[in-house]
């Protein structure tokens, strides 16, 4: 309750400071590709359940020649200015609307497309789903900082989900079996820290601090949270 409560009160806060931006985003989505400003995208979230996550829209409406659920470095689909929104993390200022309907929370796993859970997901990496996704986690920093450049648009997908998802999914473990409000925090902070950090230039960063144990996560036997499911 208290957890819902700041993430609520946090939410609004930062709706207001941030309207500005929303506006620019908006704008700018409308008058350099047409569609629709959002981009609805289906999400796995809390216990398995599906929701519609929000983000300005980045990509052409018209993808016939290449569909992925992964974003590639120089993805064709992806338009200058929306280019612009996901290096700023802009695009995902509207998942505080997620928040606000008790969907996400600030910090926690980030929600990955249903096929990807379906096929990719091993018993124990469901283990994320035991609490409310969010817009940072430390998975989420390290892809930010490690992953999103090496990602090539011919194999971005099997590459993703062969050699970064599982070193992502292990981060958000440390953190869902060791979260704490204090913790909360400071992933809060280091997320601002790596944003402003990118948009000053820097592109090297160290490996996350929660990296060994991840590690040690990564061949674990699994824990069994959904006892009645098959």
């Amino acid at each position: 309750m208290v957890r819902r409560l700041i993430d609520t009160l946090l939410s609004l806060i930062a709706v207001i400071l941030f309207s500005p931006l929303f506006a620019i985003a908006a704008i700018g989505v409308l008058v350099t590709s047409p569609g629709p400003i959002l981009y609805r995208a289906k999400r796995v979230g809390l216990n398995k359940r599906i929701f519609t996550m929000y983000k300005f829209r980045t990509m052409q409406i018209d993808q016939t020649q290449y569909h992925s659920p992964v974003t590639a470095s120089n993805d064709p689909r992806v338009f200058a200015f929306g280019s612009w929104l996901r290096r700023s993390k802009i695009d995902e200022l509207p998942q505080l609307f997620n928040i606000l309907r008790g969907e996400m929370s600030i910090v926690g796993p980030r929600p990955e497309d249903p096929e990807i859970v379906a096929h990719y997901y091993t018993p124990a990496q469901l283990e994320t789903l035991r609490i409310l996704p969010g817009l940072s986690s430390p998975g989420t920093i390290y892809y930010y900082t490690h992953c999103e450049q090496l990602l090539d648009k011919e194999d971005g997908e099997k590459y993703y989900t062969e050699r970064l998802l599982p070193t992502k999914l292990a981060l958000d473990m440390v953190y869902v079996r060791e979260g704490s409000f204090l913790y909360a925090s400071r992933i809060v902070l280091r997320t601002i820290w790596v944003i402003f950090s990118r948009a000053l230039g820097r592109r090297r960063f160290p490996d996350p601090p929660e990296i060994t144990k991840a590690r040690q996560l990564k061949y674990q036997a699994p824990v069994n949270i959904y006892p009645h499911s098959r």
